[in-house]
């Protein structure tokens, strides 16, 4: 028997917190882990490309951070396996879309990863975004998010200390400003409080006009104001990582007699490292004989400098010239610049850059960064090109048109996944940037079995179908995944394109203006003024985080392409307008970017009769040609919607957004020439999908077929079919399969279901791995249904020598009860 107590056996880790962050607690318990790590390095993961963003990431062996978290971060790291589930804290520059956009997805999978706590720095405007998003429905609501203010006391981990450092910038002259935000548009002095209602037609109305009158810039910046017309305040942070102390040698040791492997060294090393002097048999040992030296712990700078306007702040600041006077203690190795071309172009700045010294790298993250963020879409694209290059068009990337500043001192231009290490040794790190080998992709394909065969049957079986492809409309699926943003497919967005010069979404996740620039590279600006209105089914954060961008961007490209500035239709349940006006009064203002019609007003037989709103409703059928918007309600979350579009030609476009197996969808979606319909779950999962209120791939088929659509098409996978899911039995020549970045027009309907062949070569692997977990999961269901049923037997089969016994007793028991009666 063992003779040790309970109570001296090391505590297990809770089943519901996560691995690392039980190790993390253990460690600070210790008091271990505080000396500095080992290793820590800072990488990219966003370059600072319209498309992405900027946002860094750092490691060490003790802890993750995240500097910024634009929409695409999350998809980014997902692809890149930066481990989400091991972010400390996550630092915020300012709170402009831009940094902030891609924070609610990842707020949701920190959740669904089992962390209960999630610590934020950033400005003061970063409390009124947190309590903005806790309007979203579902887990936001239970998350602890803590906010550390620059007033507070600096921020302290095992990894380093960090200073937050607040700049305040001069206002702009409105003339030399294209703002990327509404927030940065002239709204004249109009409170929000004054208007007859957020997304009001008075609101509305006042924007268009205004923005007729006032929105005349020169250039393009990423420039932004809180809604006092006042710049905001953006936070720097200085990095202090813990000093490392230098290694002991012990083989020197030895060599000079100390009693290295007994106890007694120990008091010995601790003494040496901490850098003081020892005496052993009349000797005096020194630090420096013995030890390494003492790294004493790396400085880096992340600093966003949105526009001139911050110049002066920066280059003033009494904190960074203390770093800037050539101290040991004191060097800074590296600066992180989110900042635009002409802040780097300016002197001032330039003159701020050369007082670091030489010892200091420059890293800028900025628009004129074209890098490639995920590469594994341009691989499944180029691929897919193969089959057919019009229905999958290879993707582009957005070029900035601006002339990239000439520094006076070496500056490194931002690349995905470039890292600098701080540790073991300072240096850049190459290895890991992403690139895209287009030759490398198409080999792959083409070596495939049956591949080539299967294209080739494809081709010549097309050359019987007719080519009179009508131009218009045109759907292009965007985002064609469920749940979050992931590496092939990303979150609900379709555009239909029913002319070349309007354009609508169909809902509108994270990343879908990332997607249009990838889709339509330095086209995305003229996209943007096409598009007139933008439906969202429901609350779900996967199919309306992206809407704030898409605001910002449209309006960014009016003034872009000198076009007058007009806001755009939001059809959407009428509860997205509490977060909207929460982020308007308190971030940026955004109200002045829509007019609203309620989803519930286009419902048949509750539509709304108010003038106002009709009117809105009329000229966004005029807008896009239509005869008739009409919206039902569907069987999802509480107001979920689904909508068709009938245009006055004949043609019919139905969108099922989230639903299950709906009656009121397939009435209202009668003789569809297309029905959009998600497919979250393949067939044998129909429980999961009741559960999960989504459809599997057979009932959203069935759906199409029972409102006698002319074809459908599937779309909102479950993102555990990254690639492509199972087939169908009920799978025709009326079916296909959306993929992101897929363009689909009527002519192209009896096209679409002879790519199948090829597209199950392409992804047989995939078919196969899918087909084993359907077959193990169908045992397994098997085996538990097995084990119910006998342990029902088992328990029948007890029962019954009861009942007989029972039933003796009774009998027994029965001419007694008789006699007492009778006495």
């Amino acid at each position: 028997m063992s003779d040790r107590s309970p109570a001296a056996r090391p505590a297990r880790r809770p089943k519901d917190v996560p691995r690392h962050v039980w190790a993390r607690e253990r460690r600070r318990s210790a008091g271990t882990g505080l000396a500095g790590p080992n290793t820590v390095y800072v990488q990219v993961v966003a370059a600072g490309g319209r498309d992405a963003g900027a946002a860094v990431y750092v490691f060490s062996e003790f802890n993750r951070y995240l500097f910024n978290c634009g929409e695409g971060t999350q998809r980014a790291m997902q692809e890149h396996k930066l481990k989400i589930s091991h972010l400390d804290s996550i630092f915020l520059s300012r709170v402009a879309w831009a940094n902030v956009g891609g924070l609610p997805g990842m707020i949701l999978t920190l959740k669904a990863m089992g962390l209960q706590r999630c610590v934020f720095l950033g400005p003061p405007k970063l409390q009124n975004y947190l309590k903005a998003i806790r309007l979203f429905p579902g887990p936001l609501k239970r998350m602890d998010l803590a906010v550390q203010l620059h007033t507070e006391p600096e921020y302290k981990d095992e990894t380093m200390t960090v200073y937050q450092i607040p700049l305040t910038g001069k206002p702009l002259a409105a003339e030399n400003t294209l703002p990327q935000s509404p927030g940065a548009s002239a709204q004249g002095g109009n409170s929000p409080k004054e208007d007859s209602g957020p997304g009001s037609p008075k609101a509305a109305q006042q924007s268009l006009e205004e923005g007729k009158k006032k929105e005349s810039p020169k250039r393009t910046g990423d420039k932004q104001k809180c809604a006092g017309g006042h710049p905001d305040l953006v936070m720097a942070f200085l990095c202090k990582i813990h000093p490392k102390k230098g290694k002991f040698l012990a083989a020197k040791a030895q060599e000079m007699g100390l009693p290295v492997g007994t106890p007694a060294i120990l008091p010995i090393i601790t003494a040496l490292k901490n850098g003081e002097s020892i005496t052993f048999e009349g000797r005096e040992l020194f630090p420096e004989e013995l030890c390494t030296p003492t790294d004493p712990g790396p400085v880096f700078i992340v600093l966003e400098c949105p526009d001139e306007g911050f110049v002066d702040a920066v280059c003033e600041n009494e904190t960074f010239r203390r770093y800037q006077e050539g101290l040991p203690e004191n060097q800074v190795a590296l600066v992180i610049h989110m900042t635009p071309e002409s802040v780097l172009r300016d002197s001032r700045y330039q003159q701020w850059l050369e007082r670091f010294g030489p010892g200091t790298q420059h890293l800028v993250l900025n628009e004129s960064s074209s890098a490639v963020h995920n590469p594994r879409s341009y691989k499944i694209q180029t691929q897919l090109n193969l089959i057919h290059p019009e229905i999958f068009p290879l993707l582009t990337t957005y070029q900035s048109k601006e002339e990239e500043a000439v520094c006076s001192v070496p500056i490194v231009r931002g690349e995905c996944l470039l890292k600098y290490h701080f540790r073991p040794q300072q240096e850049w790190q190459r290895d890991a940037v992403t690139v895209c080998d287009y030759d490398a992709f198409v080999s792959e394909a083409l070596d495939l079995p049956d591949f080539q065969t299967r294209v080739k049957e494809c081709k010549e079986s097309l050359s019987a179908v007719p080519g009179n492809v009508s131009a218009y409309p045109e759907i292009v699926f965007l985002g064609t995944g469920s749940a979050i943003p992931m590496k092939i497919r990303n979150v609900s967005s379709t555009l239909v394109n029913t002319s070349s010069t309007r354009s609508l979404l169909l809902d509108c996740g994270e990343g879908t203006f990332g997607q249009l620039c990838r889709h339509y590279g330095e086209q995305v600006d003229q996209v943007l003024c096409n598009i007139v209105a933008v439906f969202v089914s429901h609350m779900h954060t996967d199919h309306h985080s992206g809407l704030l961008n898409i605001l910002m961007e449209r309006r960014r490209a009016f003034a872009a392409l000198g076009q007058a500035f007009s806001p755009l239709f939001l059809v959407a349940p009428e509860q997205i307008m509490p977060w909207l006006h929460e982020y308007h009064n308190h971030c940026e203002e955004i109200l002045g970017d829509i007019k609203m019609i309620t989803s519930q007003s286009l419902v048949k037989g509750c539509e709304n009769i108010k003038p106002k709103a009709k009117w809105f409703v009329s000229s966004l059928l005029e807008s896009y040609d239509l005869a008739e918007f009409q919206t039902c309600e569907v069987q999802h979350c509480k107001n979920a919607f689904a909508c068709s579009l009938i245009h006055k030609s004949g043609w019919k476009v139905v969108y099922s957004g989230d639903t299950m197996p709906c009656m009121a969808l397939v009435q209202m979606g009668r003789n569809a020439t297309l029905l959009i319909h998600e497919a979250t779950l393949e067939d044998g999962m129909e429980k999961e999908a009741v559960e999960k209120t989504h459809s599997t791939t057979s009932q959203a088929i069935q759906t199409g077929m029972k409102m006698n659509a002319e074809f459908i098409m599937l779309n909102h996978f479950s993102q555990r079919y990254a690639k492509i899911p199972l087939f169908s039995e009920d799978f025709s020549e009326k079916v296909g399969i959306a993929f992101d970045h897929m363009r689909v027009r009527f002519g192209d309907f009896p096209t679409i279901p002879k790519l199948i062949p090829p597209l199950k070569a392409l992804f047989a692997g995939d078919i196969v791995e899918m087909e084993e977990r359907k077959e193990k999961r169908e045992m397994r269901l098997l085996k538990e249904t097995a084990i119910a049923l006998d342990s029902l037997a088992d328990g029948e089969n007890k029962e019954a020598p009861c009942q007989k016994r029972k039933q003796a007793k009774n009998h027994q028991e029965l001419p007694n009860k008789k006699l007492k009666t009778v006495n």
